[in-house]
């Protein structure tokens, strides 16, 4: 019996990744970011990330492999984000790994996005069933409940806007740079929560909405502006903070009450958030209840996390046809079906 070598490929929204997987240890991991490209535009530019990804993409396989000591023949299989994520990012990183699948005659194995973020914890703790997977980022906002390995049942959702997109959209009408949550998380350290803000969706469900807060945001600012006041971004950034991760913590803790968990996994890129760190860790602190806190290296997209779960899959023989496609909104529950 030889080495498993897993090969990964991530290209959703704006990294393009490549990872290596050896017997379960990862030996390589690159990722080529296009954040500083697209911070011009104050978001992900579709249309600009799908052909970055195209220069991309064939750079950071050859750097993986040399970083790994190892050619395409050693390979075992290759494991690919099929969604959700930007339908042309999607399309570069899937058809770069059905060419070598082809041309090696390898298994192609189809990963979903948010399992990736969930299953990159793995590098810094083993899973422990049950348990809650809070998946926050740019496009998502969902509570995962998992009784064990690849086991995915979503209990809680956003109704509209992402977590991490109502970041953005509100660092854009504060003025402040792309990506909008490391800025708005900076200076909420130095402001005070001194605006009164919503906090929608108290039907007493585990489902969240970012719409309203958002927008009641961008309408205070310009009600204030047009005042001829002055917003005061440090106490805007630390109010609408308080309540965007507020809201989710709310929502975990009430999770973590109706459902029987050993452990709370925080993933995806506003994981990386101080606040929601923080307060994840305070809150279950003394408890029977574990929490894993990504390193941030995690939280971003990456390839290493796919390569993990295409370790999973490979074991259950979940591959894929050349003639699979991109699936834009895959959902996490339907992670075996292409």
């Amino acid at each position: 019996m030889g080495d498993r070598i897993i090969l990964g490929l991530e290209s959703s929204c704006d990294e393009t990744a490549c990872a290596i997987i050896k017997n379960g240890e990862l030996i390589a991991n690159v990722v080529s970011t296009q954040i500083e490209v697209h911070q011009k535009y104050g978001g992900v530019m579709p249309e600009i990330a799908s052909r970055l990804h195209l220069e991309n993409i064939d750079c950071v396989i050859f750097e993986a492999l040399e970083k790994a000591k190892i050619n395409m023949e050693d390979v075992t299989a290759i494991a690919v984000t099929r969604g959700p994520g930007l339908i042309g990012a999607l399309h570069v990183g899937l058809q770069a790994a059905k060419t070598l699948a082809l041309i090696y005659n390898k298994p192609l194995i189809p990963v979903h996005h948010l399992c990736g973020h969930i299953y990159a914890n793995e590098y810094v703790g083993e899973l422990q069933f049950p348990l809650l997977a809070c998946v926050v980022s740019g496009g998502n906002t969902e509570l995962v409940y998992m009784k064990k390995h690849l086991d995915f049942e979503i209990i809680g959702e956003t109704k509209d806007d992402a977590i991490g997109e109502s970041f953005d959209k509100v660092a854009r009408v504060l003025g402040l740079p792309y990506p909008g949550g490391i800025a708005i998380d900076r200076l909420a350290k130095e402001g005070k929560h001194s605006y009164k803000l919503p906090t929608p969706m108290h039907d007493g469900s585990l489902n969240v909405s970012y719409s309203g807060l958002k927008t009641a945001v961008i309408n205070l600012v310009h009600n204030i502006e047009q005042k001829g006041e002055k917003v005061n971004v440090p106490d805007m950034a630390k109010s609408f903070q308080d309540v965007a991760v507020g809201m989710i913590v709310d929502r975990v803790i009430k999770a973590t009450k109706l459902y029987d968990v050993k452990q709370v996994v925080l993933a995806g890129g506003v994981s990386a958030n101080s606040y929601l760190r923080s307060e994840i860790t305070r809150v279950f602190q003394g408890s029977d209840i574990k929490v894993i806190i990504p390193p941030i290296w995690c939280t971003t997209d990456n390839a290493a996390m796919i390569a993990k779960v295409g370790d999973y899959l490979y074991e259950e023989k979940i591959f894929a046809p050349l003639t699979i496609g991109v699936d834009p909104s895959w959902k996490i529950e339907d992670y075996r079906i292409f």
